[in-house]
């Protein structure tokens, strides 16, 4: 088989580093427009809602690269726990928090449970494109 021939093995991305690291994505620009609420609604100084939201925003970012390294998912998990507490300054976070948490919470499993799935079609069906 060539390179060009489209029954070639192509290797499939992994699903759970893929649904997580889109989770991170859009809870960043979930964050970012929490932190346009805080500024809003005055709830703290300036500078300490921008650094905050800003800084969380970048996290969320940077973590969104980093799972599927060691420590990468412990990381966005601990990223939930900090968007979750942000709901002590802006309360409707708690409710975004939540979603997110459990959103994350699915991620892992489901996108873990397809990666297992394919690993175990891929080795009863070995050279076969798979669905």
């Amino acid at each position: 088989m060539s390179s060009t021939d489209p029954q070639a093995v192509r290797r499939k991305r992994p699903a759970k580093p893929q649904f997580t690291q889109t989770m991170l994505v859009l809870e960043a620009f979930v964050v970012f427009f929490a932190t346009l609420v805080a500024y809003g609604l005055r709830v703290a100084d300036t500078a300490t809602v921008w650094w905050v939201g800003g800084s969380l925003t970048v996290v969320l970012v940077v973590l969104a690269g980093w799972v599927g390294r060691p420590g990468g998912y412990v990381a966005g998990s601990v990223a939930q726990v900090v968007v979750l507490a942000c709901g002590f300054v802006i309360p409707m976070m708690f409710v975004v928090g939540a979603v997110f948490a459990a959103m994350w919470v699915f991620s892992l499993r489901v996108g873990g449970r397809i990666d297992r799935e394919r690993a175990e079609w891929d080795a009863a069906h070995p050279g076969m494109v798979g669905p």
